[in-house]
């Protein structure tokens, strides 16, 4: 089994890169979290693997950090759940709030991650609850800066925060803005949509 590769990338997007390891060129299916960390097409990396193997494929997954790995490895471990959704999730939403909203139970936030309905979202708390801590991943548990559990503005802002995922933003600089974004406008005007709307602006002309 491969466990880990060096080489030059070739090509890499938001979830897959092009690994050349002395000439031969490995496809390696990555999280979010991983390509946020890719250095640029034509420079060296080193991705931790975990690879999956059914009748019909050999399925390389790739991690930047060995934490990550070891998070979606006990993932595939939860029923019904494989190494696409595994992968789906990992990129769902920050690491770190992923793992505290699996400790915390929290159903409905995990519920809307692409691909996990309520019942896999209860299977995971279940099942991975009182794992997650002895794990001792090096992504501690994280909240939203500036937001307790009772401010109405956690929900709008957790649906931007895993919209800005989805589209491919990095994620400390997305939940950098989204917090900001959340903390400037009137309750009123608070919503989801709002705030997803000025953070693709604002990120996006800080890329250009």
């Amino acid at each position: 089994m491969i466990g880990r590769l060096q080489g030059r990338i070739i090509e890499s997007d938001y979830n897959s890169c092009l690994i050349d390891v002395h000439g031969v060129g490995y496809d390696v299916q990555i999280p979010l979290s991983t390509f946020d960390k890719l250095p640029r097409v034509g420079e060296e990396t080193a991705l931790w693997i975990s690879t999956q193997v059914r009748e019909d494929a050999i399925t390389l997954f790739g991690f930047a950090e060995k934490d990550e790995k070891k998070l979606f490895e006990n993932l595939l471990d939860v029923s019904g759940i494989g190494g696409k959704l595994a992968l789906a999730i990992l990129s769902g939403m920050p690491l770190g709030s992923l793992c505290n909203a699996i400790i915390s139970g929290d159903i409905k936030l995990l519920s809307k991650i692409s691909g996990v309905g309520k019942r896999t979202a209860e299977r995971l708390v279940v099942d991975l609850r009182d794992k997650l801590p002895r794990l001792a991943l090096s992504f501690a548990p994280q909240t939203q800066e500036h937001l307790n559990d009772d401010d109405p503005r956690k929900d709008a802002v957790n649906d931007a925060l895993m919209a800005l995922a989805q589209l491919g933003f990095k994620n400390d600089p997305a939940r950098e803005k989204v917090n900001a974004i959340a903390a400037a406008l009137p309750p009123e005007e608070c919503s989801s949509e709002n705030i997803l709307r000025l953070a693709i602006q604002q990120l996006a002309g800080s890329r250009s």
